[in-house]
């Protein structure tokens, strides 16, 4: 697909994807993924090429397989990308450093202590979202009596909290001011995907004006796993609040990799119902968003740039 067909082509939905970093932007296409920094003179690039999964092994590429193991590799490359990206901020604008991470760098090699510390991370970021999403919720319906057998209203419950939690962890990120600026770094990223799927040239000018909700966001998958996790839940008939969170720990893949694919779908079609089922998702973009300046769309350009395929409309999603 030319530029030219898809600027006349209001269907033509990319698969590159990015993520926003500390003062800085990561894009991912079907053969690289990207990191672009603001330095102090300059941009700092790093550029990696990539094996798309299901080339690795095609089992990996199979539906449902393929969410469950993108969103583990998400991740884990997330993880590295902020990671790289602290390392460019200037040592007098860093804070104190971990204790956990000063003893990992203390006692193995650079490279060790590197993959220690993004590993830490990971298992650390898992098991919070566990907490806070699955065991929390459960825990705090499971302490009224009433509510231990009545399992619809017990489901229902901890979808009000899940849902609460996960409001109230969004708004107290926004209040911070390091996280202000890197959710304007995210409004940047989905306002040059935009630009791209336009077929627009992309410049600062052609991406200021673009939306900075976008249907595919990273946002809008983790409450679509969380309303479908609720629905799940309303057939779940254990009484015990262990019980209930190991079985939820057990089906959590499968939840996953539903909507992987609903989210492929709502991401590939413009009609009533993705519309329908992509609303709740783009408004809570209104929370993770912010409307970027100038130097933050060109690092967002810059990222796509240089991941999009030699191949004219391989990235298509």
């Amino acid at each position: 697909m030319s530029v030219k067909e898809k600027k006349n082509s209001a269907c033509f939905k990319t698969s590159i994807g990015g993520q926003a970093l500390i003062e800085g932007i990561m894009m991912q296409g079907p053969k690289k993924r990207a990191i672009v920094c603001r330095g102090t003179d300059a941009h700092v690039v790093k550029v990696e090429a990539m094996k798309p999964l299901k080339e690795i092994s095609p089992v990996l590429g199979w539906p449902f397989v393929r969410g469950v193991v993108g969103f583990i590799s998400s991740m884990v490359n997330g993880v590295k990308a902020i990671s790289y990206s602290a390392e460019q901020v200037p040592e007098e604008e860093l804070g104190e450093p971990d204790k956990i991470d000063v003893w990992i760098e203390n006692h193995f090699s650079d490279e060790t202590a590197q993959k220690l510390i993004i590993g830490v991370a990971v298992v650390l970021g898992i098991a919070l979202s566990l907490f806070l999403f699955l065991f929390l919720p459960t825990f705090i319906v499971g302490l009224f009596p009433g509510l231990k057998t009545s399992y619809y209203w017990r489901a229902v419950a901890e979808g009000i909290l899940k849902i609460a939690i996960f409001l109230g962890y969004l708004v107290l990120c926004s209040k911070m001011k390091d996280m202000r600026r890197v959710f304007s770094y995210h409004g940047a990223e989905h306002k040059t995907i935009f630009c791209y799927e336009k077929g627009l040239p992309l410049t600062v000018e052609n991406v200021r004006p673009q939306p900075r909700l976008h249907p595919r966001c990273g946002t809008s998958f983790l409450f679509v796993v969380i309303i479908i996790s609720i629905i799940v839940g309303l057939f779940i008939r254990i009484p015990n609040t262990l019980g209930r969170v190991g079985l939820r720990l057990l089906i959590l893949p499968v939840i996953v990799g539903v909507t992987y694919e609903l989210n492929r779908w709502i991401g590939r079609h413009d009609n009533l119902l993705s519309s329908v089922l992509s609303w709740p998702g783009r408004q809570l973009q209104r929370i993770t968003t912010n409307e970027p300046d100038d130097d933050m769309i060109s690092c967002a350009i810059e990222a796509l740039k240089l991941v999009i395929p030699e191949e004219e409309g391989s990235d298509a999603w």
